[in-house]
């Protein structure tokens, strides 16, 4: 890999925002235009760019990582299922990229030279371990962000280093400090979806209740089975259906629903989604992570067919939890269901005001200024740091109830108080060797020759001290989780 540097501009030009993202599904793109709107909006933002970097990856890679995971979620969904579960121990890989998707980063880190960005938003794991190596290696100097975007958090979105870690929910953020990840470094501001600024009128209690049927961006097939139940509900109401891009799918739906008049609307793929999830009273489809979350913010709750195995499972979870959602396993019941829903007295709105509680439309905004103000350098989680994360995950043990020498262990900085490294304890002989200061702290040096240091000492000090020659720090044990918990 190339060891250029692309160190960033002086802020007090204005920030540099590029936001990563792979289009894998239509979610990790729309959460990246999501996060583009306050960066846009920012009066100390010079200029925000957009990448997915499948994109500018080869056609065979973009191909096998874009389309070749929906055939497995429409074909094999056990073998999805089986993937989610096999990469969800945090840490599982460690080792270096693969030949294949190094070479398929090449124009990814072509591009990021080419913007020289003082901050990173990833909306997307592929993209955040790439900008995690780049960190390590000394090529960026920017402030990177990684942001999930389901429910529960999943294990592939920890890397090795970041500025800011930032999650769905609040009990993803008690896992990750359960693991030892620092609290400065962990926030849970929800999934960020786009602000409209022109919504349609809220939902109107005198009409029938309107159902939203969604078969998703690339028009899934399950919706017919969804419309087809819904033609013998008891219920009064009326329904738009939207198709995606499939026209196929449009078609057949609009033959479908030809006997029941103007009761359904059917649409293709529309930009008017915002809209429509304002006007509807209740949503029917697949618990996508934007989509869920776009549904919350409206104060809309869901009926949730057909999820994917793995996250949109965990999303529905949530979601049912919280008391915004029910969910459907079968097709056969579908309009029972959702009768269920419209003729109990009082649960329609009860399930409306769980989801107005559950959603987190700032969430996008929040991102961007806990990013901007947030800490200058990054956390390092050393490899033998990331072993024991990986073990405690697998033997369900908190990182707070481990001693001796695979025990964490935090590197504070001693200026702006934050984690800038999490290490074993076993790791702390050779930097008090060369470092110890007589406070019982350490100094790290630049004035250190790299080349006279192990490996993975060089990737800490070359990430943790960025442009100076020297970064005083104190030595931490790991706070307990439930000091951090909301009161």
């Amino acid at each position: 890999m190339n060891r250029t540097s692309a160190r960033a501009p002086d802020t007090a030009a204005g920030e540099r925002v590029l936001i990563l993202s792979a289009g894998v599904g239509s979610g990790h793109n729309s959460a990246a235009a999501a996060v583009q709107q306050p960066s846009a909006a920012r009066a100390d933002v010079a200029e925000v760019q957009v990448l997915d970097v499948l994109q500018v990856s080869s056609v065979l890679y973009r191909a096998l990582l874009g389309k070749g995971y929906f055939v497995l979620v429409e074909n094999s969904p056990w073998l999805v299922e089986l993937g989610y579960d096999i990469s969800d121990p945090p840490f599982r890989r460690r080792g270096p990229i693969d030949p294949w998707t190094r070479v398929n980063a090449l124009p990814v880190i072509a591009a990021i030279k080419r913007f020289r960005p003082t901050a990173i938003v990833c909306t997307h794991f592929l993209p955040a371990q790439l900008v995690a190596l780049l960190l390590l290696r000394g090529v960026i100097d920017a402030r990177t962000a990684v942001v999930t975007t389901d429910y529960d958090f999943q294990g592939l979105w920890l890397t090795g280093a970041f500025h800011a870690l930032f999650l769905a929910r609040e009990e993803g953020k008690v896992e990750l400090m359960a693991f030892g990840v620092p609290p400065d470094r962990v926030a849970a501001t929800g999934i960020p979806i786009a602000t409209q600024l022109n919504l349609a009128p809220a939902r109107d209690a005198n009409e029938p209740p309107k159902l939203l049927i969604s078969a998703g961006a690339t028009g899934g097939t399950y919706a017919v089975s969804v419309v087809r139940q819904t033609l013998h509900m008891r219920s009064s109401f009326t329904a738009t259906v939207v198709c995606g891009r499939n026209n196929a799918l449009r078609q057949r739906i609009e033959q479908l629903v030809t006997p029941a008049g103007d009761r359904y609307r059917v649409l293709g793929f529309t930009a008017e989604m915002p809209q429509l999830l304002r006007r509807a009273d209740l949503f029917v489809g697949k618990p996508g992570g934007l989509s869920a979350s776009e549904c919350m913010a409206a104060g809309l709750p869901m009926v949730l067919v057909n999820p994917i195995p793995g996250q949109e499972v965990r999303n529905g979870d949530y979601l049912i939890e919280q008391g915004a959602a029910v969910r459907c396993n079968t097709a056969a019941t579908i309009g029972w269901k959702i009768d269920e829903v419209l003729r109990e007295p009082g649960r329609l709105q009860r399930m409306q005001a769980a989801a107005r509680r559950t959603g987190r439309p700032g969430a996008a905004a929040d991102v961007l200024s806990r990013l901007l103000d947030g800490p200058s350098r990054p956390l390092v989680v050393t490899r033998a740091a990331q072993k024991t994360i990986l073990d405690e995950s697998e033997r369900r043990v908190v990182a707070t109830d481990l001693t001796g020498p695979s025990s964490l262990v935090r590197l504070i900085d001693s200026a702006e108080g934050s984690t800038v490294a999490l290490l074993r304890a076993e790791e702390l002989g050779d930097l008090q060797k060369r470092y110890g200061a007589p406070n019982g702290g350490l100094v790290l040096r630049r004035s250190q020759a790299l080349v006279s240091l192990r490996w993975e000492e060089q990737r800490l000090l070359r990430a943790m001290l960025r442009g100076d020659d020297t970064l005083p720090v104190r030595v931490e044990g790991l706070p307990s989780p439930l000091r951090f918990l909301p009161r």
